[in-house]
């Protein structure tokens, strides 16, 4: 038994041995993966970024080539650092603080040691590589952007952080990620999907061949090329009209939802945000707190909607049947509500106004009156503002709307139940919110709601998702885009409010914003504009405000124009709305006047009025 012992326990030994071995060599992908780690350099192939075009096929953004030198901390021997600095053009200091951050990472893995060489360094370095062992230079291409505006459409990529590694296992460091605009929305066509190559290194890291002959080795597969519904040459005119004023401008085609321009004054070049000193440039933006360029006035601006906002007022009032449009109310230059307060109008005394006349007049009184109606009809104000809220919430107000773009503002649309707690002993009524009436309230709007609601009055009750996105090579559009939704308001009382629109343009508020030859619908506004200074709640110069749609029969334009501290409505909103929906449907301008009026003019004055470091275009 004894002499057994011996030999039955060497075999078994054996045997584990050999298991285990097998199992190493074959099954276990750990020791496979760390023998690649060792001696296997990966090395990633990027494909070319896909390209933006306009609505006509003109280019917007390309690529030009950049090259990142990277470095394997663990291969790496003494370098001159001085001539890698004049090689490069990149500090010496940033050039150590990178390689501690690399060792950091890693030492065997490559990183990016100096990122984004310009083609024009890139010759001379690869000349001297011979003189940096443990380097290597990987090439990849860069944004160029065609055009120095639309950086708030088009937004901007850079270095992904570990924030994005840890939610997309397909980002490395040192890649690029689309981090705004149609860039960050359709990050994942326009970036393609990079291949693989994996190459042999021997035991001093020096490399030897391709790793396995090859057979691990994937190519990158191509991007998408993508075309938004932007028409750039109508957003350079729009920009162009607002420069020297702050302020947002959106335009919408009302039969597709697709978004023709998008516009926030002030702005900044897209191209500041490319290469090298990207960081640099985006923190002196960031800085600018007076201009607050980085802000998207056009889908973040939150803005009380003022006299815009008469007209879905009476499209509540029309549904729910508290007036028709023959109805007339008494406007002495303002009314008495409430508890003997006064609303001013300027209606002279004794107008008598139905729905027509106080459209197109802009009755303070009439749309005061509608309102209390809307509110108080079922005796119960409670009921009445949740009906109030629903109708307004089915034109997409108090939502994002569902666009395709990183950014934006919901907007805010009360309902009863603010104000049981506004108001906790629930006495309050029509009268005590009636400031809801004239825009003037607790609403607040962003001009892409105020696109739409013209793109809504134009089609009679529907709209289509605005969006960026016209066409994606090899895609489908998302569906959401070509459906329509419909408002809780019948088509028949659109027409009326139709008309009064166009009549506003004809002969009321709103006649700075009529176009020879072309039927405008439109609505001025004036909104009152307070900031705090000093801790103290001061009101500053108005915001001039316009919705238009035009032809007013089967509308091709939808838009919606704010211009910051700009007075009244016709002062600045509507003449800029009027010519670039002039632009858009005649192609050319015979207003040469009003547009020198627009270009020239500036509001620079009026914001240095401000001494508060806050912003103070964004009512509070």
């Amino acid at each position: 038994m004894r002499k057994s012992f011996l030999p039955v326990l060497v075999y078994l030994v054996g045997f584990i041995i050999l298991i285990r071995l097998i199992n190493l060599q074959i099954f276990s992908k750990k020791y496979d993966k760390l023998s690649i780690k060792n001696s296997v350099l990966k090395q990633n192939i990027y494909p070319e970024r896909g390209f933006i075009f306009d609505r006509n096929g003109k280019l917007l953004v390309s690529n030009q080539p950049m090259y990142d030198l990277m470095v394997i901390p663990n291969s790496l021997k003494s370098f001159d650092t001085t001539e890698l600095s004049n090689l490069t053009g990149m500090e010496m200091e940033k050039i150590y603080e990178n390689l501690i951050r690399a060792k950091k990472y890693s030492i065997r893995a490559p990183s990016v040691l100096i990122n984004q060489i310009p083609k024009n360094k890139y010759a001379g370095l690869q000349e001297k590589m011979w003189k940096f062992p443990g380097m290597y230079i990987q090439r990849r291409s860069a944004r160029y952007y065609e055009t120095n505006i639309a950086s708030n459409i088009l937004g901007y990529i850079s270095e992904v952080n570990n924030s994005d590694i840890k939610n997309d296992s397909y980002y490395e460091k040192g890649e690029l990620i689309g981090r705004q605009g149609v860039e960050k929305t359709y990050e994942k066509i326009l970036r393609g999907k990079k291949g693989v190559k994996y190459l042999q290194r021997d035991k001093f890291s020096r490399i030897i061949g391709p790793y396995k002959n090859g057979e691990l080795d994937t190519l990158p597969v191509k991007s998408n090329n993508v075309t938004i519904s932007v028409d750039m040459e109508l957003q350079e005119y729009g920009s162009m009209l607002l420069k020297n004023k702050r302020g947002g401008v959106l335009a919408i085609e009302p039969e597709s939802g697709e978004i023709l321009l998008s516009i926030s004054s002030p702005a900044y070049n897209p191209n500041l945000l490319v290469g090298r000193q990207r960081s640099e440039n985006f923190k002196s933006l960031k800085a600018d707190t007076l201009n607050n360029i980085l802000f998207d006035r056009s889908l973040q601006g939150q803005y009380a909607p003022g006299s815009p906002f008469k007209v879905l007022n009476a499209l509540i009032g029309l549904e729910e049947g508290v007036i028709s449009e023959n109805d007339k109310f008494l406007c002495n230059k303002g009314h008495f509500y409430g508890n003997n307060q006064f609303m001013e109008c300027r209606c002279p005394v004794g107008s008598m106004n139905n729905l027509n006349s106080a459209i197109h007049k802009s009755c303070n009184t009439y749309f005061s009156n509608i309102y209390q109606k809307i509110i108080n009809n079922s005796n119960d104000a409670t009921y009445g503002t949740n009906r109030w809220s629903s109708h307004l919430k089915s034109f997409g107000l108090g939502n994002y709307l569902g666009y395709d773009h990183p950014v934006g503002q919901p907007g805010f649309i009360p309902d009863g139940n603010f104000y049981n707690l506004w108001y906790p002993n629930q006495k309050w009524s029509g009268s005590t919110i009636v400031s809801n009436s004239i825009g003037q309230g607790e609403v607040l709007v962003t001009p892409i709601q105020l696109a739409n609601i013209a793109a809504i009055i134009g089609n009679k009750g529907y709209y289509y998702k605005p969006h960026f996105i016209k066409a994606i090579d090899n895609y489908d559009i998302d569906l959401k885009f070509s459906t329509k939704n419909f408002t809780t308001i019948s088509s028949k009382n659109f027409i009326p409010i139709i008309q009064g629109m166009k009549d506003a343009v004809k002969k009321g508020t709103a006649r700075i914003a009529s176009i020879p030859g072309i039927d405008v619908c439109g609505k001025t506004g004036t909104i009152e504009n307070f900031t705090k200074i000093n801790g103290v709640k001061t009101q500053l110069t108005d915001h001039s405000m316009f919705i238009a749609f035009a032809p007013c029969e089967k509308p091709k334009i939808a838009i919606a124009v704010i211009v910051e501290n700009g007075y009244w409505g016709g002062r600045w909103a509507a003449p800029i709305a009027s010519l670039i929906i002039e632009k858009y449907l005649n192609k050319k301008i015979k207003r040469s006047w009003l547009e020198k009026r627009m270009v020239e003019g500036s509001l620079q004055n009026e914001y240095m009025k401000v001494v508060s470091n806050k912003p103070f275009t964004i009512n509070e």
